[in-house]
């Protein structure tokens, strides 16, 4: 957890506090005058590593109840800020809280306007702060953190009085339900005595929650005392409870225990200050230009986060990659010592055979032939099947001949002889087959003649010359195969002359005939 600076202003004084690992520590006290503004700026040297938590406990803070109409979004808010600043226009130091709505009519929002009239109260304490750029988080009431301090412990009512002494004098804050909707606060003075002084805000609380008919005659008010536990027992004897009062004191010791809150010394402001500091909201009030350095303090605490990651990251890369070179290491080296009994191992089963007439280089390299031979050499099958193929689709065509052979290479290339499956012997040795032609170093295009004739009516030359031409069309389609008709079955050229009769009895007797040369390239 992120330590932080809590300040406690009241009418004559600012406290320092500091929030560290869960635990509040109480700082030095400065007055409200020119030394003590001195002493703060010294203190604030150094301070802008941290956020800064301003908490103001006023006599000039005042409170107003609004009833308005429930819109939602910017509409709302703008309604929200145009009754706002109509309310309190001579301070910007205002702020409004929506708590619930009403269960009838139009359901309006029920609205609690606030404001610090006086803000030449805190804002010399603020413009210090922005003098030394400490990153102000956020400026509170503490009136508004102690609706917080009753949800916390669980003691809200109907109609629920809260008395505390703070730093500012007694605090008297009166809720409905966990909503506040008035607080007063009543200076102290050194010879007014605590236990009294809350007997007598209480009687004049309640009658100025009946006059203002928040509280009505015949309910009970309940009254929580928040008092050190020296105190208790006097509070118990001064204060006595009536049909439509009821006291309840809560000691400040139990109210900790009660929050899991650590404090050195115990008060009533530190039980705010240590949820304020255990969990922040939103600022209440706003704290200006001050604002700016929180904002700026905010992005390089995001900077640093993320260059955090990215050294993480890095770090963890880093680590992979190290172990990954001296796994693959230790791999190498099994493979390179399994490689070397292999070897071994090869050696010694070598060393028992008989010598050889051919060299093991020879008998790899033969082999290697054998089985590029095998993978690229031509062979009619392949063409074959493609032949079959489109034969199905063509039923009137009968095959006469088949002529297949390899073409070769136009010219012969540079160092042929070398390549030659059969190298010539002197004279009289028979003549070497080109590698081209084997099918070395790829398999060469095969030409495949084609001789059939049409088994048709001898007067249907028309479906004579489309079934030829569909034959070729389906051998064309084939990947690497082109087509060529070398002879159709009619000729139908412009510049050659029909002669004949169709329907003569030696036409019916021979059919026509045609051959295709088709050439195929794997």
């Amino acid at each position: 957890m992120l330590p932080k600076h809590l300040f406690y202003v009241t009418n004559d004084r600012l406290c320092a506090f500091d929030w560290r690992a869960g635990v509040l520590t109480p700082g030095p006290c400065f007055s409200a005058d020119r030394d003590g503004m001195d002493a703060f700026a010294r203190h604030l040297e150094g301070a802008a590593d941290a956020r800064a938590y301003l908490v103001a406990d006023l006599v000039e803070e005042d409170f107003a109840r609004c009833l308005l109409p429930h819109v939602r979004g910017s509409a709302g808010r703008s309604l929200v800020e145009r009754r706002l600043s109509h309310a309190y226009r001579d301070t910007p130091l205002r702020h409004a809280d929506i708590q619930d709505r009403d269960s009838e009519g139009r359901r309006d929002d029920h609205v609690l306007f606030s404001a610090l009239t006086n803000p030449a109260m805190v804002q010399p304490w603020v413009a210090v702060m922005e003098q030394r750029q400490v990153p102000l988080a956020g400026l509170y009431s503490a009136a508004h953190l102690s609706a917080q301090l009753v949800r916390r412990m669980g003691i809200a009512q109907d109609h629920l009085l809260l008395i505390a002494e703070e730093g500012g004098g007694l605090r008297q804050s009166y809720f409905q339900g966990p909503y506040l909707k008035f607080s007063r606060l009543t200076v102290l003075a050194a010879h007014d005595d605590p236990v009294d002084a809350s007997a007598l805000e209480t009687a004049k609380m309640r009658q100025f929650l009946t006059s203002t008919r928040l509280l009505e005659r015949g309910e009970t008010l309940h009254v929580v005392v928040l008092a050190p536990a020296e105190r208790v027992a006097a509070l118990e004897r001064r204060c006595e409870d009536d049909p439509e009062l009821a006291f309840h004191f809560i000691d400040i010791d139990s109210a900790c225990a009660r929050l899991k809150l650590a404090a050195d010394q115990p008060s009533a402001e530190q039980l705010l200050l240590g949820l304020l500091g255990r969990d922040a909201p939103a600022s209440q009030y706003p704290p200006g230009a001050a604002g700016r350095f929180y904002r700026i303090w905010r992005a390089r605490l995001a900077l640093n986060c993320a260059s955090a990651a990215i050294a993480l990251t890095g770090a963890l890369w880093l680590l992979g990659s190290v172990w990954s070179g001296v796994r693959d290491g230790q791999e190498a080296t099994r493979l390179l010592a399994e490689g070397a009994q292999l070897d071994a191992r090869y050696r010694a089963i070598m060393a028992t055979l008989p010598p050889t007439a051919a060299r093991s280089a020879n008998m790899k390299a033969a082999v290697r032939l054998d089985g590029l031979l095998a993978a690229s050499a031509p062979a009619p099958a392949p063409l074959m099947a493609l032949v079959s193929r489109s034969l199905e689709r063509a039923p009137a065509i009968r095959l006469l001949a088949l002529d297949w052979r390899v073409r070769q290479p136009a010219q012969a290339q540079p160092g042929m002889d070398a390549g030659a499956l059969t190298p010539g012997a002197g004279d009289g040795a028979a003549e070497p087959i080109p590698a081209s032609v084997a099918g070395l170093p790829g398999a060469p295009a095969q030409v495949l003649r084609i001789d059939g004739e049409v088994e048709f009516g001898p007067s249907d030359y028309r479906a004579i010359v489309d079934s030829v031409n569909q034959f070729a069309r389906d051998m064309a389609a084939n990947r690497g195969v082109a087509v060529h008709i070398v002879e159709a079955p009619v000729d139908v050229r412009q510049s050659v002359k029909l002669s004949g009769k169709t329907d003569s009895g030696d036409a019916a007797s021979v059919k026509p005939r045609f051959a295709i040369n088709v050439t195929w390239t794997p």
